[in-house]
């Protein structure tokens, strides 16, 4: 009878580790099996969370079946105290496996929004940006120009959303007024911006900030990086630069900046200036001429009259020798770069050539030339 219940009770032994085999079993393949999620979501995980709580979630959005199942195929993991916060893209079809390696590994955010505070040479705008799930890349989901009415609804969404995050993006030729301009209006920002900088003085470049970060602050951040800019491409300037200080370099590189925007005009739009100041000729640039009259504070809109190009200000380079008495707006890197090693040239004029780009000419003849043929291109 004894040796009955002892063979009795090594059977249902055997039969209940082979069931409990069969149910890890089984448990193993469900954690690694396609999942339910027909597209791409994002998956937000709170701060001080836990996969317990995950877990509920996950099951609520679609993305797993059986909680319970995620749990365990967790712990066997060894991965239960790896959960990171943040905002995640979960694929289409992802097994528990794989969102268990999403909210573990890295713990970088793959999903997120941004406000993008863009300050232009013309307009300052406001741009809404998500990740797109599907496509794993952010996109614009709304546009707002500064000052142009009611915000739209996704602005108070994404600022209501912690995870957001935010930057200010500066374009190269803007000027310190319109920058200023553009983060008092911006509203996620806070404090004073204060006695406005030197015209030039401030790094066109994009900026991370946070919600209520100082405006004070930002500015000066970015009057920094334009002085270490300037004295890193002063340090390294050619030796026949006919000019005698940082300042100059600074001012020579925003009429750059604002003369073209083509990259590979630069250095020798750089070289027509040099080879104008060495040669003690009168640089006869537009641009520091409107800037005589607006102060970087708006847009002409118009072309400029035969009174503004004789008349006498600190700025019209028709009419004064060499530089204007300050920069005329905010060169980038490349201009400064440009500014302090010319591209070595015989040019000494230039026009635009209704391209976006300009001829260059060495004589008169030959720049008069190449006016003629602007003008009889409808320019």
């Amino acid at each position: 009878m004894r040796k009955a219940l002892v063979s009795n009770a090594l059977m249902f032994l055997i039969v209940g580790l082979i069931g409990f085999g069969a149910v890890l079993g089984w448990g193993k393949a469900q954690f690694g099996a396609v999942g339910p999620l027909t597209k791409a979501i994002c998956f937000t995980v709170p701060g001080g969370s836990n996969f317990s709580k995950v877990s509920e979630q996950l099951a609520e959005a679609g993305a797993i079946e059986t909680p319970w199942i995620f749990r365990i195929g967790v712990r066997n993991s060894g991965k239960s105290g790896d959960l990171k916060a943040g905002t995640f893209v979960l694929r289409q079809g992802a097994s528990m496996a794989e969102i268990t390696d999403e909210l573990t590994q890295s713990g970088a955010a793959t999903c997120g929004s941004e406000i993008v505070l863009r300050v232009g040479v013309t307009r300052s705008d406001l741009q809404m940006r998500e990740v797109d799930p599907s496509t794993e890349r952010m996109v614009t989901v709304a546009s707002y120009v500064l000052g142009s009415g009611e915000l739209p609804s996704e602005y108070s969404r994404l600022r209501a959303d912690d995870a957001t995050e935010y930057r200010v993006q500066m374009a190269e030729g803007s000027t310190v007024w319109l920058v200023a301009e553009a983060l008092r209006q911006a509203e996620f920002l806070s404090g004073e911006v204060g006695v406005l900088p030197q015209e030039g003085m401030m790094a066109p470049d994009s900026y991370a900030v946070s919600a209520g970060s100082d405006r004070g602050a930002l500015m000066a951040a970015m009057v920094e990086k334009q002085e270490e800019r300037l004295a890193a491409a002063w340090a390294t300037r050619a030796t026949d630069l006919p000019i005698d200080s940082p300042g100059d370099l600074l001012i020579l590189a925003s009429i750059i900046e604002k003369e073209t925007g083509i990259a590979e005009e630069r250095g020798l739009v750089a070289g027509v200036f040099a080879n104008r100041l060495r040669r003690g000729m009168r640089l006869q640039t537009d641009p520091s001429v409107i800037y005589g009259i607006t102060l970087g504070k708006e847009i002409l809109g118009r072309g400029l009259r035969v009174s503004e190009l004789r008349g006498e200000t600190p700025y019209n380079t028709y009419v004064i020798p060499g530089l204007p008495v300050t920069a005329i707006a905010n060169p980038g890197k490349e201009a400064i770069e440009a500014a302090a090693n010319p591209e070595a040239t015989e040019f000494i004029f230039f026009v635009a050539d209704g391209t976006g780009g300009h001829a260059f000419a060495a004589t008169l003849e030959e720049h008069n030339a190449n006016v003629a043929k602007w003008r009889a291109a409808g320019n």
